[in-house]
């Protein structure tokens, strides 16, 4: 699809104020994000996302966008690590909502797309696109694009959209770090184990940002088929020997980049019956638990594709 921009929005003739902070660009960036306009506290210290409270640089990095935490008066030095960051209006105000339709300049972020050619532009929230472009998104991928520039809706990072959790201000930020990885999706398989009273048996992990349950399973190895990949993996992280491998549930993908090697995971999840046994860890797993599909749902750290985990139940 050719570039489009759909918006009247920057066509005034009066000039854009300039602002204090600084653009930080250079040619052939992954992921150039931009943020909807400078802050107050951004403003007085020349750095885009310089509030203490706004999670923009922790979720950069924990999302392996940086090889270690920036400060934002290291704003520059990003750039060696293929990132570059601007705003959609220059404009300086205590809110986003002070900003006016004239505030934003589209024909400048058309321009960056055009000289410096990133891969993504990433939007630091939605009303950085809307107050471009005039319409409402959703997160992830969009279908607009600025010539061969993808773009991406990110969840805002500011400490005033509290409402939308860490975990999952993570999770796009990890989806546009794997998309623009440039890497392979690593192939999978994970096992949906079920004990005669239909409990499901979950696998705990975590790192410094985030915590997950997850199904057993993991990489099919070359050469491997499905079931052989299964009995090795289940055999590796539950010391599982005998079970009933049953029909394959569903199919689905997901990108992060805490495997240096592969830009996400592509998992195809069977059904596997188990007798009653003891949840055991024998990998590196940190916890393994029986669950009902109830408690399943309520916890806070539920594994990523729980709809799907759900929908699935009634074929147990």
């Amino acid at each position: 699809m050719g570039s489009r921009s759909g918006s009247t929005n920057g066509s005034s003739q009066r000039p854009k104020p300039r602002s204090a902070v600084p653009d930080v660009l250079a040619v052939g960036l992954r992921v150039v994000f931009c943020g909807i306009n400078p802050g107050r506290v951004s403003d007085a210290a020349r750095a885009h996302f310089a509030n203490p409270r706004n999670d923009f640089w922790r979720l950069l990095y924990a999302a392996r966008f940086t090889s270690r935490l920036y400060e934002p008066v290291e704003q520059f030095e990003v750039l060696k690590e293929g990132i570059g960051i601007t705003n959609a209006a220059y404009r300086t105000t205590a809110g986003s909502g002070d900003l006016r339709s004239g505030d934003f300049d589209v024909a400048r972020i058309e321009r960056v797309a055009r000289e410096f050619r990133p891969e993504w532009i990433g939007f630091v929230g939605k009303e950085a696109y809307r107050g471009l472009f005039g319409e409402r998104p959703d997160l992830g991928v969009q279908s607009r694009r600025l010539g061969p520039t993808r773009l991406f809706v990110l969840p805002s990072t500011s400490p005033a959209n509290a409402a939308v959790p860490w975990r999952e201000r993570l999770r796009w930020f990890h989806e546009l770090a794997g998309r623009a990885s440039g890497l392979p999706m690593r192939h999978a398989v994970r096992a949906i184990v079920v004990d005669p009273d239909r409990r499901l048996l979950l696998l705990h992990y975590a790192n410094e940002f985030d915590s997950w349950w997850i199904p057993p399973g993991g990489g099919i190895d070359p050469g491997e088929s499905d079931e052989q990949a299964l009995r090795r993996e289940l055999r590796e992280e539950l010391g599982l020997e005998e079970f009933e491998i049953g029909p394959l549930l569903w199919e689905s993908s997901r990108y992060f980049t805490l495997d240096a090697a592969f830009c996400g995971q592509s998992n195809r999840n069977y059904l596997v019956r188990v007798p009653a046994m003891e949840a055991r860890v024998i990998s590196e797993a940190d916890d393994a638990r029986w669950f009902t599909l109830e408690e399943v749902q309520a916890l806070p750290d539920h594994p990523h594709d729980l709809e799907n985990l759900v929908k699935s139940a009634s074929d147990w």
